[in-house]
């Protein structure tokens, strides 16, 4: 089984156990994976550049790596801002359990990582970091930037990373249509970096 159902919350398949490196600025780990999740076999170029270009994480509130995966940004802003608590969620079983375990082994710290349901209705982001699943079609993923970016604090930022072939364009004009300011932070080998801002009370 390859990526196509990296999203599915029953990825099956039988299991092949991999590693990736990550290597981003000063941070330079290997990554425990397995079939069945995103970038299985090699780290994806769009969540390497996302790490490399989006802003640091801010060390107050709170962050969520949304989409997890095995845990590549878990792990980086784990490291990078270690005292600021740290939610990374996915509907992929095995995706957690990888990322559970990177972060364990790499973190150097504890971090929430469930199914998006278990993370209570009241909590607020400083920050979110994502490399969304747009594969699952533009209704699903308005519908789950929707969820997840009305919990952005007053000042808080989403960076997300989407191929310009994959609509990112149009999914910046959607979200400035929705009421969060979006503009484009960086833009490289087909790939856009989008800076999303909280929405005006």
């Amino acid at each position: 089984m390859g990526d196509s159902h990296y999203f599915s919350a029953s990825p099956g398949g039988k299991r092949r156990a991999g590693a990736v490196e990550l290597r981003v600025g000063d941070l330079a780990v290997k990554l425990a994976t397995d079939r069945g999740v995103f970038a299985a076999d090699e780290l994806d170029w769009g969540t390497r550049y996302l790490l490399a270009e989006a802003p640091r994480p801010p060390q107050d509130g709170s962050l969520l790596d949304l989409g997890c995966g095995y845990g590549p940004i878990a792990v980086a802003l784990s490291r990078w801002a270690p005292q600021t608590p740290l939610w990374a969620v996915d509907v992929n079983p095995r995706a957690l359990e990888l990322c559970r375990a990177n972060l364990d082994r790499l973190g150097g710290r504890d971090a929430a990582v469930c199914h998006p349901d278990d993370v209570p209705p009241d909590a607020r982001f400083a920050a979110i970091y994502s490399n969304p699943p747009i594969r699952i079609g533009k209704a699903a993923l308005h519908e789950m930037l929707g969820r997840w970016l009305v919990r952005l604090a007053d000042e808080g930022r989403a960076y997300l990373v989407v191929n310009k072939n994959l609509g990112s364009d149009s999914l910046a004009r959607w979200l400035n249509q929705q009421g969060w300011p979006t503009t484009r932070l960086s833009s490289r080998r087909g790939y856009r970096i989008l800076e999303v801002g909280a929405r005006s009370p």
